[in-house]
């Protein structure tokens, strides 16, 4: 079964001004991530999938699976309010080659047990074969999910998680009761790559990889030769850098800064997002330099 491995940016969609999908600077960001890191997580948080229609994401998608060109697998985020949307997109990204798809749980609404395992029972009907994660983000679905929710997932065909719990104890959890040769666990965040890796988890989906990306796999290289030392002096680096990215006032906002600033593309946030300002740029500018990054 497909596992994903290494270091898996959530990567971000480039808009310009007026809040078009910007395809040409994507096809950039695509070229330059595909030969730094081991996969792709699209249109999802940092993706501002639930920002776009479903033609854009399509399109996105589409666009990102092209560029790749089989060198590392592109996982598309598929999650949204409804089954029907979520069956489209996922019968296009196994149309199109993408290796894995996966869902927030299905948001806006607070739903039942029920009604989510229907959402996601639907999903891996739609996928035929190809893995279905859950992305479990509690803060941007609306609601937690339980370890038995999880059970019955698993056992609706679901073949794993992406962890954006941001809590270590659910995360060991995952791996004692869920994991297996069938069901894997990801982390979604690179804040806790350390404790996680300790815990046996072989991929994480770290955000600020679409900017620097060479942080984040000297992290995921220390962490997988059990280096914990070195490991551990990396993970506040990228932890400090994380603090850094809210001088933007989200990490999300920050990442489109902060490939401007190394020069990889210019490009903006969709509205309502608010790019960040000159002044935060400088200030983030002077923090990366004061950090040796740039």
């Amino acid at each position: 079964m497909f596992k994903m491995k290494g270091v898996v940016p959530p990567m971000i969609t480039p808009f310009d001004k007026e809040g078009n999908v910007d395809y040409s600077s994507l096809e950039i960001l695509v070229d330059f991530l595909k030969e730094k890191v081991h996969g792709l997580f699209i249109t999802g948080s940092y993706g501002s999938g639930a920002l776009m229609d479903i033609e854009e994401r399509k399109k996105v998608a589409e666009i990102t699976v092209k560029k790749v060109n089989g060198k590392i697998p592109v996982i598309v985020h598929v999650g949204t309010t409804n089954n029907k949307s979520s069956v489209e997109l996922t019968k296009h990204a196994k149309s199109i080659g993408a290796q894995a798809v996966a869902a927030v749980g299905p948001y806006y609404f607070k739903h039942n047990e029920d009604s989510i395992c229907y959402f996601y029972d639907d999903i891996v009907k739609a996928a035929d074969g190809m893995p279905v994660y859950v992305y479990n983000n509690p803060q941007f679905q609306g609601y937690p999910m339980s370890l038995e929710l999880m059970k019955k997932l698993k056992s609706l065909g679901v073949n794993g998680v992406k962890d954006a719990t941001f809590d270590i104890m659910i995360h060991a959890t995952y791996h004692r009761v869920l994991k297996d040769d069938s069901f894997d666990v990801v982390l979604g965040t690179e804040a806790m790559w350390l404790s996680a890796r300790a815990l046996g988890t072989e991929a994480f989906i770290p955000g600020l990889a679409n900017a620097f990306p060479e942080i984040c796999c000297k992290m995921y290289e220390e962490g997988m030769r059990n280096d914990f030392e070195a490991c551990r002096e990396t993970q506040f680096k990228v932890n400090k850098l994380r603090d850094i990215m809210y001088l933007a006032k989200s990490t999300q906002l920050a990442i489109y800064a902060m490939l401007e600033i190394r020069g990889i593309i210019k490009a903006y946030p969709r509205a309502p997002f608010i790019p960040a300002s000159e002044k935060e740029k400088e200030a983030i500018k002077e923090e990366l330099k004061r950090l040796s990054i740039i």
